[in-house]
């Protein structure tokens, strides 16, 4: 049975007490998803790059330990340290290890949705390391006590005049001020302390090339380079499926991943880290984490190819009207609740189910990811597995007894017509779920088999 203390239908009530934060939210990333669809209709190969990186990512799948074991050499012979954590503890560790060695209390860090997969802050901070998120939206939600919300827009859920209040509590600002320019420089002169003073730096890996043993970072701020080019250890860290083959697949995966996520033709930063420069240590992590038991569940493997630009996020009518956090995972959305499931099944079997399965997700993925397809077979498997709650297994066995036996389900039918009729109280009342959000339809007058017996024309 499913342990989450709340489960997503609690956290997005929760959420939509507040109407208007939830309809600004709603339209906010709507606006977002129609400049991904403006940026990739004004190019005519928009498909074919779309069709070419799922062809490669697909290759990838197929023969990850071997790309995995090039790039490891070749990485190791441009001089980077190389390590393997088979989950997130190992990964933990192993940060926590270098920065010992090297007497290191302090750490800046970019935008890593990987160590928010892992809790890497949350980690060191017990083992007395301070960690200083250097991406504004994750510094907004650190300074705030939360997870971000997004993976590509972490403070989406925050107002400017709630983090005007939030500046000012923190690195004091003007109270009452909201104007976000002034924000912003706020941050700014806040986090170049922080790039000049920390000797170690954190940041994650969106795509490594096998044949050359680099990995590229990108961002629209620039603090992953501030970080790594100030700092005398650069730690970077990587889910294993983040491999290409060979660098002139950049190109095709560079030109989808903005343009899905915000609609930009490309990052502003694009930045190859191939060697450390005289006198700096660099590793990279390669972390597992239960990829590996993905890959190996046919159903669900293409879900590996996600290079988190969080189109489906922008585009999920369920998302957009929940908020993130209602999915208490890292990886939120759609795609989160494809991955989620895979590393704790009994915890995050709710997720599956926050969806309408409409394909909106799968039409706007990158790399062709069947989302809501397999968002549909992890249901399957979670009820298989009896990892749902009794009185969603009781209504679908009610439902199969109906469905299955067509003179019971014409007079439940008709029973039912003529009790929203008579006595509409009986559905609309707060034991209905539906009849929270919307008023109930009115009942027909007949069915759609009364109708069709009654207007067939004979053959």
């Amino acid at each position: 049975m499913n342990t989450q203390t709340l489960d997503h239908p609690e956290l997005a009530d929760r959420f939509n007490k507040d109407e208007a934060r939830v309809d600004w939210h709603d339209q906010t990333l709507w606006w977002v998803r129609q400049k991904r669809d403006k940026a990739a209709h004004a190019l005519p190969e928009w498909e074919s790059l779309r069709e070419a990186a799922s062809q490669i990512k697909h290759n990838v799948l197929a023969n990850l330990d071997e790309y995995l074991l090039q790039f490891e050499a070749n990485a190791q012979r441009n001089g980077i340290t190389v390590h393997w954590a088979a989950d997130a503890e190992e990964h933990n560790r192993i940060v926590h290890q270098i920065l010992t060695e090297n007497g290191i209390p302090k750490m800046v860090k970019s935008k890593s949705m990987l160590t928010e997969e892992c809790h890497l802050n949350e980690y060191l901070a017990e083992h007395g390391i301070e960690v200083i998120d250097s991406d504004l939206g994750e510094r907004i939600v650190q300074l705030a006590g939360e997870p971000p919300s997004h993976i590509v827009l972490p403070c989406i859920h925050w107002k400017k005049e709630e983090i005007g209040v939030l500046f000012h509590k923190h690195l004091g600002t003007e109270e009452g001020c909201a104007d976000p320019q002034i924000l912003t420089g706020a941050a700014r002169l806040h986090l170049r302390d922080t790039f000049l003073t920390r000797r170690a730096a954190l940041t994650g890996v969106n795509f490594a090339v096998a044949e050359t043993g680099e990995f590229v970072v990108c961002t629209n701020e620039g603090n992953a380079d501030m970080g790594a080019h100030l700092a005398d250890v650069h730690i970077a860290s990587m889910g294993v499926e983040k491999i290409i083959p060979r660098r002139e697949h950049l190109s095709v995966f560079l030109r989808l991943l903005t343009r899905s996520a915000t609609g930009q033709p490309i990052t502003t930063y694009s930045s190859h880290f191939a060697k450390p420069r005289p006198g700096q240590t660099m590793h990279l992590i390669l972390v597992d984490n239960g990829r590996s038991i993905q890959l190996g569940r046919e159903d669900f493997r293409n879900s590996l190819k996600c290079i988190r630009c969080g189109a489906c996020m922008n585009t999920c009518p369920v998302y957009r009207r929940s908020g993130g956090h209602s999915y208490h995972s890292a990886v939120a959305g759609p795609i989160g609740a494809i991955l989620a499931p895979n590393l704790d099944m009994a915890k995050n079997a709710d997720l599956p189910f926050a969806s309408t399965l409409c394909g909106s997700c799968s039409n706007v993925c990158p790399v062709k990811i069947d989302i809501h397809q397999q968002l549909y077979k992890w249901r399957q498997v979670l009820v298989q597995e009896g990892h749902v709650t009794a009185a969603k297994t009781v209504s679908m066995q009610g439902m199969t007894t109906v469905l299955s036996r067509p003179g019971l389900f014409h007079l439940a039918g008709s029973v039912g017509r003529r009790l929203m009729k008579w006595f509409p109280s009986l559905v609309n009342n707060r034991l209905n779920p539906w009849y929270k959000q919307r008023d109930m339809p009115a009942p027909p007058s007949e069915s759609f088999s009364e109708w069709y017996a009654k207007n067939r024309k004979p053959s």
